[in-house]
C-alpha cells in the first residue's frame, strides 16, 4: 500500500492542527493573522479550545502560564514580525522560568524571502538566543516531524520555548502525510553509586538544607518532597517565586529565597554543612546576586539534582550531581532509611518558627489608611487552598510572596524573569483551564497597564477573576532604587492613572475602589460574588514603598 492510498490529502494548515491534537493539546492562545489563516480554519472544528487575546505578548504569557500549571507545552499562535515581536516577552519568560512553550509564527511566502518583504523576519536570528530550538517549516510533508520534535525539545531536560515559523504558502498546500505519535517525556533514573554517595553525605550531615526550584515538578513530586524532608529532618527553602513547591504549613518549610529574603534564612544557609539543590539552577535572585555560594567551589558540601546535564557543574561544582527530574530523584530516595536526628528536627522547628514570624502580616504597619498587612491576613483566611494567585513584577508583589500562605502545587503563577504585565494574562489562562477554582491576580498600577487590555479577554470568555490592583501612582521598584542611589531626584517614575474601577465597568466587569483597610473585605467579597471579571482598585500611600521602608527613609539613607 502506498502512502497516497493510505493517507488522504489534507490542507497543510489542517495537518498542523491535527498534530496539536495528536500531542494532546486541548487549548491554544492566539491573536489572529492573515499569515496563518489555514491553521485558523483547521481550528474551526478541531475540538481544541481557542482563546483569542488582545495582544501577542498577553497571548504568549497565557500559553506560558498554561505550561507552568500543567507541565505540558503551552501553545501560542501569532502572526508575522509585529506579532512575533510582541510575543517575545512571553518567550523570554518561558526561557528564564524553564517552562515548555511552543510559539507558532506566521511567515511570508517562501518565494518572497530575502527581499525585505512585508513583515519579513528572520525568526532563527531573532529568537535563536532565547529558545531551545527555532526553525521554519519549508516542506508541508514535514509538519508532523517538526511538531513532534518541537514538543520533545520543549519538555526535555530543562524545559523551555520552541519557535516554529510557518510560511503562508506552505500552509495552503495539499499533502498526504501520516500523523506522528504523541510525544513522550523522557526521564532518567539516578545511578546507584550517586545515590549511595548522596545518602552517605545525608547521613553524616548535622545541618543539611534543601533549596528547591525549577520546573519538571508535579503534585506527586511535591508530596514526595514533603515526605522526604520530614523523614530526614531537612529544612526546605524555595527559590524565587516557587513557593508552591512546599506548603507553608509543612514543619520543615524554612522560607523563600527571593528579593529581600529573610536574613535569618540566609544565615542558616551559610551555616549549613550540606546544601541540597533540587530542580533549580540557583540563578541570580535565589543566589542573592551569586553571593550566597562560592563559584565554582560552593564553599560547602553541595549536591545538585537537575534534569538537564548541561546545567550541572555549569556554575557550581557539585560534590554529587544527579541528572534527573525532581520526581525521579525523590522516588529513588524513598527507600533510604530515615536519617532524622533530634538536633536536625529542632533546627527545622527553629527555622520554621522564624519564617512564620518573618511572614506574619499583622506585625507590619506602614503609612496610610489602607494597611496591606491586614489585607494579606484576610486573604490568607478567605481564599481556599486551591486558589491560584498570579502576579507580574513590582514592589507590590512583595506583599504576596512574603505574606501569602501558599498551600499546594499549582497555586502560583509568577515570572522568575521579573517580567511586568504577566499577572493578568496568567490569571486569564488559569481561569480558562480551571474555571471552578478561585483565581486572583495581584498587580501594581504600572504592571497592570502593561497588559490591562487582556481584561477584555476575561470579559469575553466570562472568566470571573479578581484583580487586586495596588496603586501608588508610580513605577515603585524603580522609584525605590532611584531614592537609594539619587535621593530626591525623581525622574521618569511618576504615573497618572485612570479610575481602575471605572475601567473594569467600561469593559463589562465589576469595579471596586478601596481607600481604607475596613473597605477591603466587603469590596473583595462583592467582587467575588459578582460573577464577573473584577478589579478591586486599592489606593495605598505612596510612602509605602516596601513593607518595612518608606520613601522618606530611603531618601534619608536609612
Amino acid at each position: 500500500m502506498t502512502l497516497s492510498s493510505a493517507v488522504q490529502p489534507r490542507l497543510a494548515g489542517h495537518v498542523l492542527v491535527d498534530q496539536l491534537r495528536v500531542h494532546g493539546v486541548g487549548h491554544v492562545f492566539c491573536v489572529p493573522g492573515e499569515s496563518y489563516l489555514a491553521v485558523l480554519d483547521g481550528l474551526y472544528d478541531a475540538g481544541i479550545e481557542v482563546t483569542v487575546c488582545r495582544q501577542e505578548g498577553g497571548a504568549a504569557m497565557m500559553a506560558e502560564a498554561h505550561g507552568k500549571l500543567t507541565g505540558r507545552p503551552g501553545v501560542c499562535l501569532v502572526t508575522r514580525a509585529p506579532g512575533a515581536s510582541n510575543a517575545m516577552a512571553g518567550v523570554h519568560i518561558a526561557s528564564q522560568d524553564s517552562t515548555p512553550l511552543i510559539l507558532l509564527v506566521g511567515q511570508i511566502g517562501r518565494a518572497m524571502r530575502d527581499r525585505g518583504a512585508f513583515q519579513e523576519m528572520d525568526y532563527r536570528a531573532v529568537f535563536g538566543s532565547q529558545v531551545k530550538w527555532a526553525a521554519e517549516i519549508d516542506q508541508a510533508e514535514r509538519i508532523p516531524e517538526y511538531l513532534s520534535r518541537a514538543f520533545h525539545v520543549a519538555v526535555s531536560g530543562r524545559p523551555g520555548p520552541v519557535v516554529l515559523a510557518l510560511p503562508e504558502d506552505m500552509l495552503t498546500e495539499m499533502v498526504a502525510v501520516a500523523d506522528a505519535r504523541p510525544y513522550q517525556v523522557l526521564d532518567t533514573a539516578p545511578p546507584a553509586d550517586q545515590l549511595t554517595a548522596l545518602a552517605t553525605l545525608l547521613s553524616k550531615a548535622q545541618r543539611p538544607l534543601a533549596i528547591v526550584g525549577g520546573s519538571r515538578w508535579d503534585a506527586r513530586a511535591v508530596d514526595d518532597l514533603a515526605a522526604f524532608a520530614q523523614r530526614h529532618a531537612i529544612p526546605v527553602a524555595v527559590q524565587f517565586r516557587r513557593q508552591m513547591l512546599c506548603p507553608v504549613e509543612h514543619p520543615c518549610f524554612a522560607g523563600d529565597l527571593g528579593l529581600g529574603a529573610d536574613p535569618a534564612l540566609l544565615a542558616a544557609i551559610r551555616a549549613s554543612d550540606l546544601i541540597l539543590a533540587v530542580g533549580g539552577r540557583l540563578s541570580e535572585v535565589p543566589s542573592q546576586g551569586y553571593t550566597l555560594f562560592g563559584i565554582p567551589e560552593a564553599g560547602q558540601t553541595f549536591a545538585h539534582v537537575h534534569p538537564d546535564p548541561s546545567e550541572l557543574n555549569r556554575v557550581y561544582r557539585a560534590d554529587v550531581a544527579l541528572a534527573c527530574s525532581p520526581g525521579a530523584w525523590l522516588r529513588a530516595m524513598a527507600g533510604l532509611p530515615a536519617t532524622a536526628t533530634a538536633a536536625r528536627q529542632a533546627r527545622c522547628q527553629q527555622l520554621h518558627a522564624a519564617r512564620a514570624a518573618w511572614s506574619d502580616p499583622l506585625r507590619i504597619h506602614h503609612p496610610g489608611a489602607l494597611q496591606m498587612g491586614a489585607v494579606m491576613a484576610y486573604l490568607n483566611q478567605a481564599l481556599p487552598d486551591d486558589a491560584i494567585l498570579a502576579n507580574g513584577a513590582g514592589n507590590y508583589a512583595t506583599w504576596l510572596h512574603r505574606f501569602y500562605r501558599f498551600r499546594g502545587y499549582g497555586t502560583q503563577l509568577a515570572p522568575t524573569s521579573g517580567s511586568m504585565g504577566y499577572g493578568l494574562p496568567a490569571a486569564v489562562a488559569a481561569k480558562r483551564l480551571y474555571p471552578q477554582r478561585p483565581v486572583v491576580c495581584f498587580a501594581g498600577d504600572g504592571c497592570f497597564m502593561m497588559h490591562g487590555q487582556e481584561f477584555a479577554t476575561a470579559v469575553q470568555y466570562q472568566l470571573p477573576i479578581v484583580v487586586v490592583l495596588i496603586d501608588n501612582g508610580m513605577f515603585g521598584t524603580i522609584r525605590m532604587h532611584q531614592e537609594r542611589h539619587y535621593p530626591g531626584r525623581v525622574s521618569a517614575t511618576a504615573l497618572r492613572n485612570p479610575d481602575f474601577a471605572a475601567y473594569a465597568r467600561a469593559f463589562g466587569g465589576h469595579g471596586e475602589r478601596v481607600e481604607t483597610t475596613a473597605e477591603f473585605q466587603p469590596a473583595f467579597e462583592r467582587a467575588m460574588a459578582s460573577g464577573l471579571p473584577a478589579i478591586v482598585h486599592c489606593l495605598i500611600d505612596p510612602e509605602t514603598i516596601t513593607p518595612t521602608k518608606t520613601l522618606s527613609q530611603l531618601r534619608a539613607g536609612q
